[in-house]
């Protein structure tokens, strides 16, 4: 037996360009038939509703049942019209039919639709653009902290690769330089956007497109040319990221400080290590909490968790703040602990609401 695709009348059918093949048509036709047939039936036969909804049916099945009542000549004259023009809009009822089930696009529509629905329920997730190297490893560790987040990759090899993914992600098979993909990818209810794309000048276009739909996003670029970090920023981008530069530094400190490089290399990398950072801001500390010192907070006692870092509203940092350090607005403390830690130490913080 011959595979379903190579068959001659399934290759005429898809002659047909796809855009003329619509579902809805389809439908409409056929209801539009039946209306045609009730309304014909009861003008020109004085039939009840029921009577003519009841020969239409015969008529437009072709199953062999007599007339419901005798017809007249005209009522012939019209059964043969009918009969006539079920017969293009069957055939073209099959082929919408036989395309869409053939080709898996009602399978395929109803799987894109969940994935839509689900899309639209995101509030404050992330959107990576591109699932390239850099992609699909911002997406694992996205899967470990549970991030919402939705992959946008016009490449339909990835694409059918990510339908396989049995981790079933939300993406979108679209080019992320429209604007409409974007959108469609929830960029207005979006807390921040990556694009690790391996072309700088596209990833330009996005971060332009981004911060024009979202002023507040938080954008995440790579960059592989240093030229191009100046250009990434001035469109937009919150931080550029060199995936090289930072590989080339990794492997300088590995020669001049190895102990401290391998450790930082562990403590990063949850796989094997339980050990997390965490960031606590001003706005997001319980009212009870805020304006307290390090000293007051107790966050070690409590929970065991290490404050190792200070950012001030600016952008700058102080290491190791000392214990009268106050969180103030705008700012954001730095934290270092175990996963049981910092799980210790947000169940601190809620109690304190």
């Amino acid at each position: 037996m011959k595979p379903l695709s190579t068959s001659p009348a399934v290759r005429g059918l898809f002659m047909v360009p796809r855009s003329v093949l619509s579902n809805q048509l389809a439908l409409t036709l056929i209801l539009g038939e039946f209306l045609v047939g009730t309304a014909g039936y009861m003008w020109l036969e004085g039939y009840s509703f029921r009577e003519a909804f009841s020969m239409t049916t015969i008529t437009v099945a072709t199953v062999g049942y007599g007339a419901v009542r005798t017809l007249s000549p005209a009522g012939e004259w019209f059964s043969s019209f009918l009969i006539l023009l079920n017969i293009g809009i069957f055939t073209y009822a099959l082929a919408v039919f036989s395309y869409y089930v053939i080709n898996g696009e009602i399978f395929r529509n109803m799987h894109l639709k969940s994935i839509y629905n689900k899309i639209d329920a995101l509030r404050d997730h992330v959107i990576i653009c591109g699932y390239g190297r850099y992609g699909r490893e911002i997406s694992q560790n996205f899967l470990h902290h549970r991030t919402p987040f939705v992959v946008v990759e016009s490449n339909p090899a990835i694409i059918e690769e990510i339908q396989q993914n049995g981790e079933q992600l939300l993406y979108i098979a679209d080019d992320a330089t429209h604007d409409e993909t974007l959108l469609r990818a929830g960029i207005t209810r979006a807390k921040a956007l990556i694009t690790a794309l391996p072309d700088d000048s596209e990833n330009v276009f996005i971060v332009l497109t981004a911060r024009q739909l979202n002023p507040n996003l938080n954008i995440i670029s790579r960059a592989t040319a240093a030229k191009s970090q100046r250009k990434l920023r001035l469109a937009g981008a919150n931080h550029v990221i060199m995936p090289e530069q930072i590989g080339g530094f990794y492997m300088a400190t590995l020669v001049s400080k190895p102990g401290a490089t391998e450790f930082f290399s562990y403590i990063t990398r949850e796989s094997e290590s339980d050990i997390e950072f965490e960031e606590i801001h001003f706005r997001n500390m319980p009212s009870s909490c805020q304006g307290k010192s390090i000293r007051e907070l107790h966050i070690r006692r409590e929970a065991g968790a290490n404050i190792i870092g200070f950012k001030h509203s600016d952008g700058s940092y102080i290491v190791n703040p000392g214990p009268e350090t106050v969180l103030t607005e705008d700012s954001s403390f730095i934290l270092l602990g175990t996963r049981v830690q910092l799980e210790a130490m947000r169940t601190y913080f809620a109690n304190m609401r």
